[in-house]
């Protein structure tokens, strides 16, 4: 019998790369089959849907990033929550609220020229590190539209990174 959302651990669960690995293929199977919305994750387990749950990213707006590894030199994709500022995406390195940034920060920062998947479109992009007064403003108004930013900013004590994704092709 599946476990019940009450029953799950999910910091457990969050812990082991494995099952964060599981969830982010389904997070990526259902963006590609759904021209780029996630609401549920289909034919999933409880434990990956109450991960996802518990993680704020379903109906959040989310692309697809696929990047270099700093380390392994391998292609990686990762879905990432974001928002907009003119013409750019931003992304927030907020790992959750961990006290270190998500492994992707450091892949974009070693190799910043990526593939970004938003909705049906899907194009090049350099990714570039947001500092100071417009760091501030990019967190805040990502933070207005999804306050699980805030959230996590309030649990770490690192300043968490924003990234801006800018069209390269």
């Amino acid at each position: 019998m599946a476990n019940t959302p009450q029953e799950i651990d999910t910091n457990k669960l969050r812990a082991d790369p494995r099952v964060i690995d599981q969830l982010n293929q389904a997070v990526i199977k259902e963006f590609r089959a759904n021209q780029g919305k996630v609401v549920g994750l289909m034919e999933e387990t409880s434990d990956l849907q109450a991960l996802a749950s518990k993680l704020d990213i379903l109906g959040q707006p989310l692309l697809l990033l696929t990047m270099t590894g700093a380390k392994t030199g391998r292609t990686l994709v990762r879905p990432v929550c974001y928002s907009r500022d003119g013409d750019r995406l931003v992304i927030i390195a907020s790992y959750g609220g961990e006290p270190r940034n998500p492994p992707w920060y450091h892949n974009l920062v070693a190799n910043p020229v990526v593939t970004v998947e938003v909705g049906t479109e899907k194009f090049k992009a350099k990714a570039t590190q947001a500092d100071g007064a417009e760091r501030d403003r990019l967190f805040a108004e990502a933070a207005k539209l999804m306050p699980l930013f805030a959230d996590y900013q309030n649990k770490t004590k690192r300043r968490i990174p924003v990234v801006t994704l800018m069209r390269i092709d």
